[in-house]
């Protein structure tokens, strides 16, 4: 990167940095707040936060420290490139069990509860991050760039192969469970209408379980077109890096795509907070605590300040009464001339 360019996606990164870890750390708290970390589905909702909180805390400061070029030895900066890409291998993971889990939610709706446990939801969410450790960590044991082993500087394409981008996370790990998610996301959206539609004009408890599963399952598709806007771009640009050799992608390009991926972490936590209504409301309930303290704070102030001047008028006034009297005697001992 240039340092014209440095100069402009630095501040970037730290910005969405920032909003990484607020955002996520609200909704993960507000997600342990109400009471809906009980419920599988919120428990990957908040795996997914943690992860994005993760990209603000750890995998920006390294593309930062990746971005400047520092000199780090061969080994130590292929393992944090590791550390970059096991982050978004996890989303994937876990976006795909969100699907999964929607899913079961509609096709077996009367033994759902007993057969997806929050037991078996930290299961799942277990797996998909020792599952995302084992595949992202595979250039560690040897498919990684062999020509950046002599070079001093620390940049991402001088230890990761362009074809361990393209072949394995792209062709093996986006794009086939993309194709699943959009599978399932279709066949609760078709579902859930095809069965309010036979519920139209009529208030059960069904109507109104699947128009809860429909709009739940809307927000996180949301969050699922996100994720493949935010990320595709960059692997467009590896694939083409890796097949177009007449065809030149600039590394400004490159860079805004990682700053999209980026911020894709960071727009999470926005969707979460407007869409799923239990978050929401926690978040409306922070907000509403957090006013009421401000102004009980201040009405304390206020208080306390009206005590003060009262307590000074208080005093002024004893101590102009204590001088009057003391006059008054003054006067009467005085004898007559």
């Amino acid at each position: 990167m240039g340092s014209s360019a440095l100069w402009i996606f630095l501040p970037l990164e730290v910005i969405i940095a920032v909003a990484c870890c607020l955002g996520n750390a609200l909704v993960i708290w507000a997600v342990w707040t109400c009471g809906a970390l009980r419920q599988p589905t919120f428990c990957f909702i908040v795996s997914l936060a943690v992860t994005d909180f993760l990209v603000g805390s750890v995998a920006i400061p390294i593309a930062v420290l990746v971005d400047i070029s520092m000199k780090i030895p061969f080994n130590g900066c292929l393992f944090m490139c590791c550390v970059i890409i096991m982050l978004e291998v996890a989303s994937v993971f876990l976006l795909l069990a969100i699907a999964v889990d929607r899913f079961l939610r509609v096709r077996i709706p009367l033994t759902y509860k007993s057969t997806v446990s929050k037991k078996h939801s930290l299961i799942v969410v277990a797996l998909c991050w020792v599952t995302a450790v084992l595949l992202s960590f595979t250039p560690m044991f040897g498919w990684h760039n062999s020509l950046g082993v002599d070079s001093p500087e620390c940049t991402f394409f001088n230890v990761i192969s362009y074809s361990y981008l393209v072949y394995f996370i792209f062709f093996s790990l986006y794009l086939p469970p993309l194709a699943i998610m959009t599978g399932l996301y279709c066949y609760i959206f078709l579902t859930t209408r095809r069965q309010l539609r036979a519920n139209i004009g009529v208030a059960t408890n069904s109507s109104t379980y699947y128009q809860r599963e429909h709009s739940l399952a809307a927000s996180l598709v949301l969050v699922l077109g996100l994720f493949v806007v935010c990320w595709l771009p960059l692997f467009l640009m590896f694939t083409v890096r890796l097949y177009g050799h007449n065809i030149e992608v600039p590394s400004d390009a490159i860079d805004m795509g990682v700053l999209l991926s980026h911020a894709n972490s960071a727009v999470n936590p926005i969707v979460y907070a407007f869409k799923i209504p239990k978050i929401k409301e926690a978040c409306k309930n922070l907000w509403r605590r957090c006013s009421h303290d401000g102004e009980q704070q201040q009405i304390e102030q206020n208080n306390g300040q009206n005590n003060t001047d009262r307590n000074i008028n208080s005093n002024a006034e004893n101590t102009r009464k204590k001088d009057n009297n003391i006059e008054n005697r003054s006067a009467t001992q005085q004898p007559d001339l």
